[in-house]
């Protein structure tokens, strides 16, 4: 389904560390309309919701709705820091462009 990196598990690992109410959540990475390439990434975290596809990491579970599921089918998501700021990262085979900030894409 998706792929999370090595940082990005850290990085969740971090958010349920210092949040424990979220510990029952599970990490929501979806599509929806919007950016200036048509589509944009979001990342939240939820309860499971019927339809869900799930892929399990060290500690937590990955949410992917069947809607978003085709847009982010072998996806690798990566938490970078860096001068362009700090968050996730996709790498989206499926995209045929985006744009420069990496946060949205076209399909």
């Amino acid at each position: 389904m998706l792929t999370l990196t090595d940082n990005a598990q850290k990085a969740v690992q971090g958010f349920l560390k210092q949040d424990e109410s979220l510990r029952e959540k599970v990490l929501r990475v979806f599509v929806e309309g919007g950016g200036c390439s048509g589509f944009q990434y979001g990342f939240t975290f939820s309860d499971r919701q019927d339809g869900d596809q799930f892929t399990s990491c060290d500690g937590f579970d990955v949410a992917v709705d069947a809607t978003s599921l085709p847009y982010l089918q072998d996806s690798v998501v990566d938490w970078v820091e860096g001068l362009q700021g700090t968050g996730f990262t996709v790498q989206n085979p499926n995209a045929s462009g985006s744009c420069g900030c990496g946060k949205s894409f076209s399909a």
